[in-house]
This record gives C-alpha cells, structure tokens and sequence, in this order.
C-alpha cells in the first residue's frame, strides 16, 4: 500500500492554525497512519472504535468509515465492531454510528462469499480478490479454483487463485 498524505489540515486551517495543521497532516496522519506496526485496515477499525466511544458521531467520524471501508472492512465487520463496541461505549452512540456506517455501506456489500474460515482468512490476505469458484474450467484441474475480473474495459484481465493441492489434470483429447 502507498504512504498515506494527508493535507486537510492545511487546506483547512492553514493560515489560521498553521501548527495544528503541521500536527494534524504530518504528525497523525504522515507518521502516525504510516506506522508499520499495525495494519491500516485494523487502524481504521480502532479510530472508528475510538470516535464512537467518544461520541463523536459527525463528518468527520462517516470519514473514519469511509475510509475503514476503502482498506477493506466490510459491512458484516463494520456492524459486528460497532455492535460489539455498544456494550462498553453506549447504545445510543452505536445507533449514531450505524445512521452513518449505512451511507457508507450497502447491505452485505464487501462480505467474503467463503463459508470455510481458512478461505475466509485467505481472502483478506489478498491483494487481488478471489473471485467467484471458476466452474467454467473445473474439469482442467484437480480442487478448487477462482476467478474474479480485475478489468474488462479494454483487455479481460483476471486473477486466478487456486485452492492448496489443486493441480493442472493432463488432458487428453
């Protein structure tokens, strides 16, 4: 993933708050945001955890989704974190945050289609997804494979991701 820039400090304050804005742009987001030590999909989670918890619940708490949803949160985990966060932070915030996590999120838009937990994990560890089982080709292969489209616009381009063990079958005509 590339380092993450963020200049909303200074197209905001500036002039009026130049320090804030240096805090703001280069300090959380510049060092903070591009610390190594977590994952941006689960420091999304927490910041969201945390906007919660503190009642913040406006602009700036749909940006913090929105951007949890672009590094691959999807809605089941949004509602599954937020439910589970409503026991310790407040029911009444949860309802706030679900108000705004449904105009970031369609219904199960996102959720891995995986039943078995190990593909599950898999998914989420891939840059490129899955895809949908390749049926269409399953008779060239032993086990599983998948297919999902990266681009069709000018060129088909697709990733194919074959389940462990699954293998090429000599085809005879």
């Amino acid at each position: 993933m590339g380092k993450i820039i963020q200049t909303a400090g200074r197209n905001a304050l500036g002039e009026f708050a130049p320090k804030f804005a240096h805090f703001n742009d280069d300090v959380l987001f510049g060092e903070n945001w591009n610390n190594q030590d977590i994952d941006v999909k689960t420091r999304s989670i927490i910041t969201v955890v945390a906007l919660m918890a503190s009642g913040i619940t406006d602009s700036s708490l749909k940006y913090h989704l929105q951007n949890a949803k672009n590094h691959g949160v999807t809605q089941k985990e949004i509602a599954a974190v937020i439910t589970h966060v409503a026991f310790y932070a407040g029911w009444p915030k949860a309802w706030a945050v679900f108000n705004l996590a449904k105009e970031v999120w369609e219904t199960g838009e996102g959720d891995l289609p995986y039943e078995e937990e190990a593909m599950r994990a898999h998914a989420k560890e891939m840059v490129f997804p899955i895809g949908a089982p390749n049926d269409g080709f399953a008779q060239y292969f032993s086990g599983r494979s998948f297919l999902a489209p990266i681009s069709t616009s000018q060129v088909g381009i697709f990733n194919v991701t074959f389940e462990p063990g699954c293998s090429k079958l000599d085809y005879v005509a």
